[in-house]
């Protein structure tokens, strides 16, 4: 290496331009072999640096025990290089590398009956390889090292997303947890309100019938004129208070406890409809052109300009499109797409066995808007649409249970394409764009029993 080759000229002696031998050190810093200085001065009248020309005594040439130590490393070590260089066995240069038995060899190594028959390289040639797969394995590593970076920075960014989002969950969960106690309460006070006050009635009733009685006593000790006389005016006060030996509630006097509680889960689930959307199809981030720029809600795609992007296997790179995250083999998918004051783009499906590396000749099934024109294509097959103008809001419907894939209008329902075909491997929704205006797949509304569809689905799946 060039740092050895420096080494090696700081080691060498100024005179005689070999390696120092006992050197020695002037007082001018300067240092010489021994032998050569004392000869050096030999032939000169004044004894002077033979690089600077200070004058020097000969008692001033000193042992420079550092340089002296340094020199004999590096010497050693020349042996030990010249020895490594030799075969073991022979003595020889090892010059050939023997690839059955993964060593370095000499020429007599290779003749010999123990390599008999094997595969030799120069140990040159066989260097050059060796360094051309350290290239690959360090670009390899790089690579890597930009894939797990990659996958850090896509972990941050999914856990931002699903913590926003749950904190708006938490949040409509407290709200409606709020109306809904509020409720239960409002009605509870009203009702206690109105036992209270049947209470204070009743109350005031008893306290009434009470001074009755009391004064119809105190009548029967009086004389018998005066009882006779407000008897029957007591009798009759008597009379007009309540009986209270069977005490009625009005109806609905009690908590509507099936009011709050029923179906409670449902009804949030039916007012977070307003605060949530679904979407059919949700695009891969992992399969997207590095071109492509994806939304934060993966609902959403335009083109950018290409980015550093990991090239995993799932990715395509051949032509500047994304795939749905989910592929189909069987059953009905609906979806729909926003493609108003879109000059470019495609919708249909892709083969999941189409390579993504390059062009597509088949596997794609698609429709096409480009130059204003609408065109239905399948590689080889091209078929212009004519007449059919306008296009906002496209439905795509698969239906791989009949072999179809269909187009509407989704505004005027009319039909614009249909293709027919056995699809035999599973096949992704497909979306191109080569322009920045985004490409959006419109959220689908749930209804309760499309809810309720899904979730019997789901539960004969784990039950089966």
């Amino acid at each position: 290496s060039d740092f050895s080759v420096q080494v090696q000229e700081d080691l060498r002696c100024p005179v005689c331009l070999e390696t120092f031998r006992d050197p020695v050190i002037l007082r001018c810093s300067h240092s010489f072999c021994k032998a050569c200085l004392l000869n050096w001065w030999t032939e000169k009248t004044i004894r002077e640096c033979p690089l600077c020309k200070t004058i020097s005594e000969e008692r001033e040439a000193l042992c420079n025990l550092v340089l002296k130590n340094l020199c004999e490393s590096f010497s050693l070590r020349k042996i030990q290089k010249i020895c490594e260089d030799l075969c073991s066995l022979h003595g020889e240069k090892l010059k050939m590398f023997c690839l059955d038995h993964q060593e370095l060899v000499c020429v007599v190594c290779r003749d010999s009956e123990k390599h008999s028959s094997h595969r030799f390289r120069p140990i040159d040639e066989h260097k050059g390889k060796n360094e051309e797969k350290m290239k690959v394995f360090d670009q390899v590593k790089v690579h890597f090292s930009q894939t797990a970076e990659h996958i850090k920075v896509q972990a941050r960014n999914s856990e931002t997303q699903i913590k926003l989002q749950f904190q708006k969950l938490h949040k409509f969960l407290e709200e409606e947890e709020e109306v809904k106690v509020c409720a239960l309460k409002k009605e509870e006070k009203q009702k206690s309100q109105m036992i209270k006050e049947k209470i204070e009635a009743l109350r005031r009733e008893m306290s009434a019938l009470l001074e009755a009685i009391r004064a119809t006593e105190e009548e029967l000790r009086a004389s018998d004129v005066s009882l006779l006389l407000n008897f029957k005016m007591r009798m009759d006060r008597v009379q007009l208070c309540p009986q209270l030996d069977d005490p009625q509630l009005a109806s609905g006097a009690l908590v509507d406890v099936a009011k709050h509680l029923g179906n409670l889960g449902f009804n949030i689930w039916k007012n977070m409809k307003d605060t949530v959307s679904y979407t059919p199809i949700i695009l891969d981030p992992n399969m997207a052109n590095p071109e492509l720029i994806l939304s934060k809600e993966l609902t959403t795609v335009r083109c950018r300009g290409k980015r550093q992007l990991p090239e995993n296997p799932e990715r395509i790179k051949g032509f500047c499109a994304v795939l749905g995250s989910e592929g189909f083999s069987s059953g009905t998918r609906s979806w729909k797409v926003d493609v108003e004051n879109q000059p470019r783009w495609e919708l249909g499906v892709l083969q999941d066995s189409v390579q993504r590396n390059g062009g597509l000749w088949s596997g794609l099934w698609r429709i096409q808007l480009c130059d204003n024109k609408l065109t239905a294509m399948s590689p080889p097959q091209i078929c212009p649409l004519l007449g059919v103008k306008n296009l906002k809001k496209i439905r795509v419907e698969l239906d791989l249970d009949r072999k179809k894939l269909s187009f509407f209008n989704s505004e005027a329902n009319t039909h614009v394409h249909t293709f027919t075909h056995p699809f035999t491997h599973r096949v992704f929704p497909y979306f191109w764009t080569g322009v920045e205006l985004p490409l959006r797949i419109l959220p689908t509304e749930i209804t309760p029993s499309s809810a309720l569809i899904r979730y019997c689905k789901i539960a004969t799946n784990n039950c089966t």
